[in-house]
């Protein structure tokens, strides 16, 4: 009768024995896992603590350079260097009126058998812009980079999407500041001449001209900077 219960206590102290093993270790391994979460959890909050104190830094360093932008904006105005270097890429971009030394043409082509056609006063504009002609007008338009000289129809010459001979009473008027003798001499030798041969009528004065701005308008549809 003994021998008939030794077994079946031992069998239930190895189950219980294996039990309290099997939950010790499950325990042991909830701890170990409660640790690596408390350490996980621990490493976030140094996270974002680190990144919230940084977020503040970046919004401070914001604030100081939005200032200083500001105040640059407001130098831009009355520094007389960065004005100077403005009016600079004003006149070169033909967006400023301006005034100063240069000549005068007149030329009449109404008499003449064979008139001037656009290519004709292309030429022109490129021979006072090879004799350094620091700004250019015909018939009222400045002559910029952009500027097309394009004939429309059978005799109307478009400058700027402008007519500038609309009618037979207008003559061709361009201006051109720079050195008077080189203007000059470049546009009556290369130019003049042949205008007259041609029996044109042709005026060239020096003096001090007036060049009106550039009405139109600079857009850029598939050029941007080339940043370094």
């Amino acid at each position: 009768m003994r021998r008939t219960l030794v077994l079946p206590v031992t069998l239930v102290a190895m189950a219980l024995g294996f039990l309290i093993s099997v939950q010790f270790q499950t325990q042991k391994g909830v701890s170990a896992a409660e640790q690596i979460n408390e350490d996980r959890m621990s490493q976030m909050k140094s996270v974002l603590s680190n990144s919230q104190e940084k977020n503040i830094s970046l919004h401070k360093e914001h604030s100081v350079l939005m200032k200083q932008l500001d105040v640059a904006r407001k130098t831009v105005g009355v520094s007389p260097k960065l004005l100077a270097e403005l009016n600079k890429f004003e006149i070169l971009c033909g967006k400023q009126a301006v005034s100063g030394s240069g000549i005068h043409i007149t030329i009449d082509d109404r008499e003449s058998p064979f008139p001037l056609f656009s290519d004709d006063i292309a030429t022109m504009i490129n021979v006072l812009k090879f004799a350094r002609a620091e700004a250019i007008s015909l018939n009222g338009q400045r002559i910029v980079g952009s500027t097309a000289i394009v004939l429309s129809g059978s005799s109307n010459i478009v400058v700027n999407q402008v007519p500038i001979n609309v009618t037979s009473e207008t003559p061709y008027e361009i201006n051109a500041i720079g050195n008077q003798d080189t203007l000059y001499d470049y546009f009556s030798k290369l130019i003049g001449v042949t205008l007259k041969e041609s029996g044109m009528t042709v005026s060239i004065v020096k003096k001090t001209v007036s060049i009106p701005s550039y009405k139109g308008e600079y857009t850029f549809k598939n050029t941007v900077p080339l940043v370094p």
